[in-house]
């Protein structure tokens, strides 16, 4: 599937810190391994390796996914990523003169603000129909666009009315197959 959304992060460990005279934001937008929820029966999680070949692009930070409140760029030097054994870290160098990023680091330096999301376009992807009715997405390789600093990190509707209508086929063809299986089986023991 190659849909471009949005993940939400749960409640992370970001910190603003001052360095040298210089102010950044940061902590992991991403941790692997993690369970996220989609919607009632449908969850995902990121696979170790998911940013490997990703994060050589020109990726922003932004606030709340907003393209106007741009808090750094990998391009421009001021937005540093990297993938660990824990996740997508990140490290956002704050611009003094920037009133809406002077803003935006001090609330999440009192702990106002502690969440994150990212956008991106999925590449590869495993789908797990589990015997409970449930459906969950390991994200195996990602392009990511954006990561985002957020008050109310959220899913975008399209991308929950995509996953979900996915999981739908998904649950379709699994009860086709079953019928299949069952016909088949049933023309086995009449013969």
């Amino acid at each position: 599937m190659m849909d471009r959304r949005t993940m939400v992060c749960r409640p992370t460990q970001y910190r603003a810190a001052e360095d040298n005279g210089e102010l950044y934001i940061e902590g992991y937008f991403a941790v692997f391994n993690s369970v996220y929820e989609i919607a009632p029966g449908l969850t995902e999680s990121i696979s170790p390796g998911a940013f490997a070949d990703t994060l050589g692009g020109d990726i922003r930070a932004l606030t709340n996914h907003d393209t106007t409140l741009v808090l750094g760029r990998t391009k421009a030097g001021t937005l540093e990523l990297r993938e660990d054994g824990h996740g997508l870290w990140g490290r956002v160098r704050i611009n003094r003169e920037d009133g809406d990023a002077m803003n935006l680091y001090h609330r999440v330096q009192r702990g106002d603000v502690d969440q994150c999301s990212f956008g991106f376009l999925i590449l590869e992807e495993d789908v797990e129909d589990r015997e409970n009715g449930s459906v969950h997405f390991t994200i195996r390789k990602v392009e990511l666009y954006e990561v985002t600093v957020a008050t109310f990190p959220a899913y975008e509707e399209t991308a929950v009315a995509a996953r979900s209508a996915q999981a739908e086929q998904i649950k379709r063809r699994a009860g086709q197959a079953w019928k299949e299986t069952m016909k088949n089986r049933l023309k086995g023991s009449a013969t």
